[in-house]
C-alpha cells in the first residue's frame, strides 16, 4: 500500500472515530480497502462494483447502512476489525510454532 493510500485511509478512519458527518465524505483509497478486506480473509475482485459489494456486506454485518460507500465510520470499523484479525492470526502462528501466546 502506498504512503498516500495509507494517509488517506487513516484520515478517513479518524473521521469515523471523531464522528465525521461533513460533506463531502472523504474517499478511502480502494487499494487500502482491499488490503483491509484481505486482512479479514476476504478477497475482493478488481472491479469497483466488487469493492462496493464487499463494503455493503461489511456495513450490513456491523450494523451500518449498507450503501457501499467506504466513509469514515465504515473505514474506522473496517480498520479496527482488520487489526484484530491480524493480531489473532499472529497469535495463532505463535501457538502453532510452539511459542508463548502473550
Amino acid at each position: 500500500m502506498s504512503a498516500r493510500g495509507m494517509l488517506g485511509l487513516v484520515g478517513t478512519a479518524v473521521g469515523g472515530l471523531i464522528g465525521w458527518n461533513g460533506d463531502p465524505v472523504p474517499a478511502a483509497d480502494p487499494a487500502a480497502l482491499r488490503d483491509l478486506f484481505a486482512d479479514l480473509g476476504l478477497r475482493v475482485g478488481p472491479a469497483d462494483d466488487d469493492l462496493a459489494a464487499a463494503v455493503r456486506g461489511f456495513q450490513a454485518r456491523v450494523g451500518l447502512t449498507p450503501d457501499g460507500v467506504a466513509g469514515p465510520r465504515t473505514v474506522h470499523l473496517l480498520a479496527r476489525y482488520a487489526k484484530e484479525a491480524r493480531e489473532l492470526h499472529r497469535f495463532e502462528r505463535d501457538v502453532a510454532a510452539g511459542g508463548k501466546a502473550a
